[in-house]
């Protein structure tokens, strides 16, 4: 069926509605960091057996890791020396030796499958997260398509998404095994020298206090990054859709000029995110090298005085690094972790936002659909404060072909959204058959209508599968039949595939006219019971034009229509025009009373055919 979203010449001018378009805000700070934070862990969790397996490879690695200073300690102090003579015992160091080896070889092992179950868990983690959110985004209100740019909506569902997933694959593990290798050096640093561990641990504040003052100058410039980058994308989105009608008014120094800025804003803020983020690596390295001075300068007198071995100070040395090295991955992986929770921010905006409403619990059976629709008293506005329409009144009589003319903004579009229920209505009642479509559940609703646009949505797919949206099931020769009832047959035949030709992206490779023949078979093969068609002529030539109307007489037919148009020879033979001025019907009748009472239509009659003959 073709069902969907309104089209251009409406507020908005996108597809997806009459709304007005926004702009995203730019420039402010995660609202809820840690909130956002236990968000992801709960999507990790939903994938528990790869997330048990990655901790526990993390924790087998790690304390091998820690084992292998010890033993390097030991190996050292199998060498003394005594009397001024060199003592090796040579059983003993070839034992550690041999054991360290098998560690490290273990732990290469260990890591290796550590990463294998950190990058599945990472893929397992975002797959059911960029479900989630494409599900919501498939059934979010019109309103917030309308007024979002769709460059910004695609990078959350690629960029953001694409963030968390190596923030996933690269900085769980890492902060985990981080934990486990700080608790385990300390323990290991206590039991061997508690003088040298209250010198390591000096690193502990010194690395808080620098952390601290870097975090908080860069967390905003994560977030604006990525809300630049999603405008960024929504002018590009821009520019390519609308490259025809840039050219045409050769724009397109000030389409570069507009990107240039943007691209320059997001330039300046990558730079301050990145100089910040990576601030944090140099400080951190500098901290440990620091401790590591300070551990051989105090290990040395303790040494000396024969507190401890030479072994003791080799083994801190490493331990001193092993407990740095944590914070400074966290500091390397900064840059990372702020990008992913702003990316993770702005993903949850959208799973927050509030899904289409459908409060209908009056089940109306497709075949038991007569077609009268009523307008009772509606009032509607798109913008507070400034309605659309304004007590607009109108009965349809199942059918009925009535048609809905106007100036450009005088709310015909809009009536149509409301039927849809696109939009819902701010006072008054929309009824079919005597039913408030509010309580009509809205998939039952939309299966009763049929749109054809003026801009033809087509998919990149085959002719029957595009004309077979109608009704999924279709069988191709329903499908070849409602080609034939559309006048559609004679051009799809003469196609090298036929039915089964492969259209480009929003059949591109196809003219405007078959693109409307094809919406028209579409509308055709669901077999509706309402029918709506949206100036599906006023972007053709009159030959072409004379073609569709022949299939639309034919899709009308039994049917309740409701044309908006602007050629006002397509709608002659209507059974009751309306004429649209203000939100409100100012004048209505058939194409002859509307000529004699010499107001609204008869102007807008002779602003297009004065000088013509009709």
């Amino acid at each position: 069926m073709a069902r969907g979203p309104m089209m251009g010449g409406r507020p908005g001018g996108r597809p997806g509605g009459g709304g007005p378009r926004g702009r995203m805000m730019i420039g402010e700070k995660p609202k809820d960091a840690k909130g956002t934070i236990k968000r992801i862990i709960k999507y990790i969790g939903t994938s528990k057996y790869l997330l048990l397996s990655v901790l526990l490879f993390t924790i087998f690695t790690t304390l091998l890791n820690l084992t292998a200073p010890t033993l390097q300690g030991f190996a050292i102090d199998c060498i003394t020396l005594s009397d001024g003579r060199l003592n090796v015992d040579f059983q003993s160091l070839f034992f550690y030796l041999i054991i360290l080896g098998g560690v490290y070889v273990i732990a290469a092992v260990f890591t290796y499958l550590q990463a294998l179950m950190s990058a599945r868990l990472s893929q397992h983690t975002v797959h059911r997260m960029r479900n989630d959110l494409f599900q919501k985004i498939v059934r979010l209100p019109i309103s917030y398509i309308d007024s979002h740019p769709y460059g910004d909506i695609m990078s959350r569902m690629t960029n953001d998404v694409e963030n968390i997933s190596n923030s996933v694959s690269t900085s769980l593990s890492s902060l985990f095994s981080g934990l486990l290798t700080i608790v385990g050096c300390l323990v290991i640093m206590l039991i061997r020298s508690p003088i040298l561990t209250l010198v390591s641990i000096i690193a502990i504040p010194l690395s808080i206090f620098c952390s601290n003052m870097v975090v908080k100058r860069a967390r905003k410039y994560f977030t604006r990054q990525q809300a630049l980058l999603g405008q960024l994308n929504g002018h590009v989105e821009e520019s390519v859709t609308g490259y025809k009608t840039i050219s045409a008014y050769s724009q397109e120094d000030n389409v570069i000029a507009e990107f240039g800025v943007i691209s320059k804003e997001y330039k300046e803020c990558s730079i301050h995110a990145q100089i910040l983020g990576g601030l944090m690596g140099p400080i951190m390295n500098f901290i440990g090298n620091f401790i590591y001075l300070l551990i051989a300068g105090v290990g040395g007198a303790m040494a000396i005085n024969g507190m401890i071995t030479v072994g003791v100070i080799q083994s801190f040395l490493i331990y001193s690094k092993q407990f740095s090295r944590p914070i400074n991955q966290i500091a390397n992986q900064y840059t990372t972790i702020q990008t992913a929770i702003a990316g993770a921010e702005r993903v949850f905006a959208i799973m927050d936002t509030d899904p289409e409403t459908d409060e209908g619990t009056v089940h109306l059976p497709l075949d038991s659909i007569e077609g009268n629709i009523r307008f009772d008293n509606i009032f509607f506005s798109y913008k507070k404060g400034e309605p659309v329409l304004k007590g607009f009144d109108l009965d349809v009589k199942k059918g009925q072909k009535i048609a809905i003319v106007g100036a450009t903004g005088s709310g015909k579009t809009t009536v149509v959204n409301l039927l849809m229920r696109f939009y819902e209505v701010d006072s008054g009642a929309i009824t079919l058959d005597g039913i408030d479509i509010r309580d009509i559940p809205k998939d039952e609703l939309r299966h009763a209508i049929a749109i054809v646009l003026q801009d033809t949505v087509l998919f990149s797919d085959t002719i029957k599968t595009n004309i077979g949206y109608g009704k999924l099931d279709a069988s191709l020769s329903e499908v070849e039949q409602a080609a034939k009832t559309a006048n559609a047959d004679r051009f799809i035949e003469q196609l090298p595939d036929g039915y089964m030709t492969k259209l480009s992206e929003s059949g591109s490779n196809l003219s405007q006219g078959q693109r409307q023949l094809l919406s028209i078979a579409r509308a055709v093969l669901a077999n509706p019971k309402i029918l709506i068609l949206d100036e599906a002529t006023s972007s053709v030539d009159t030959r072409t034009e004379m073609n569709i109307q022949k299939a639309m007489i034919a899709l009308m037919k039994g049917r309740t229509s409701l044309i908006i148009a602007h050629r006002l020879s397509t709608i002659r033979d209507a059974d009751k025009i309306i004429v649209v001025n203000d939100g409100v019907i100012c004048e209505s009748g058939n194409h002859e009373e509307l000529l004699e009472k010499k107001g609204h239509y008869y102007q807008l009659y002779q602003n297009q055919f004065v000088g013509r003959q009709i």
